[in-house]
């Protein structure tokens, strides 16, 4: 956090169920105006499920979710996203038999504005030349890669204040996630506030300003990213090092 930032996500003592499988167990966390945060931790440690109750997808059983001061807890999913939070999900889920442009239209589906509308495509394929090629092309031909610029360029459509970053490396090649987290960079320096859960905890921990290391539904770890990629306990864990 900077001096005078802006809150902007606050999640409080967060529980959420999965019929009696308590996934999140009172998660805390804060992201503040043009920040990146990252949540690392390994499969099934609730990065994925606390994105899922952010953004009202999966119901929480109990706390508070407060975006920009506004309890967005028991909210719908789309008027979630008509506040401001924009989310490229974990597995990229393109519409395979529609178009890149197609698929970037839908995430603008909240947005009335034509001319601002037209300036997001614009922004989108400045941002992502290759989609630009292939705006005409059905997404289900892209490679993973080209996949997963079009998700994160489908939650930019819907002009986020915060955007919510599911695994974005996963399954990618080394060269193109080196490719894909530039990108996340270039998107929080033009003025969005990103969450960036991610498994690739190294990478995230190099682009974050901070972290939380989530542990089977908890925050076991919060502080500053370079504190934390210093961290033994999280060299070891997560990192392939204690040294």
């Amino acid at each position: 956090m900077r001096l005078g930032q802006k809150k902007m996500l606050e999640v409080i003592d967060l529980h959420t169920n999965y019929g009696s499988i308590e996934a999140l167990k009172g998660i805390n966390l804060e992201v503040y105006e043009d920040e990146i945060v990252t949540l690392i931790g390994s499969n099934g440690a609730g990065k994925s499920t606390t994105l899922s109750s952010i953004t009202g997808i999966v119901p929480s059983a109990s706390g508070q979710i407060l975006f920009e001061g506004t309890d967005i807890t028991k909210m719908k999913a789309s008027d979630i996203t008509k506040l401001g939070i924009g989310v490229s999900p974990e597995g990229r889920e393109v519409f395979g038999g529609l178009s890149v442009q197609e698929n970037l239209k839908i995430g603008a589906y909240t947005r009335k504005d034509k001319k601002e509308i037209a300036e997001s495509f614009e922004m989108v394929y400045d941002l992502f030349p290759r989609l630009a090629e292939r705006k005409k092309q059905s997404a289900g031909t892209l490679s993973g890669g080209e996949q997963q610029m079009l998700a994160i360029g489908r939650a930019l459509m819907s002009k986020p204040k915060l955007l919510l970053l599911d695994e974005p490396s996963m399954g990618l090649a080394p060269n193109l996630v080196d490719l894909i987290f530039e990108l996340i960079v270039r998107i929080n320096k033009a003025g969005t506030t990103i969450l960036l859960i991610e498994q690739n905890a190294n990478m995230a921990l190099q682009i974050a300003d901070r972290g939380y290391v989530l542990e089977t539904g908890k925050v076991t770890l919060s502080d500053d990213a370079k504190v934390l990629q210093a961290n033994d306990d999280v060299r070891k864990a997560y990192l392939g090092s204690a040294e």
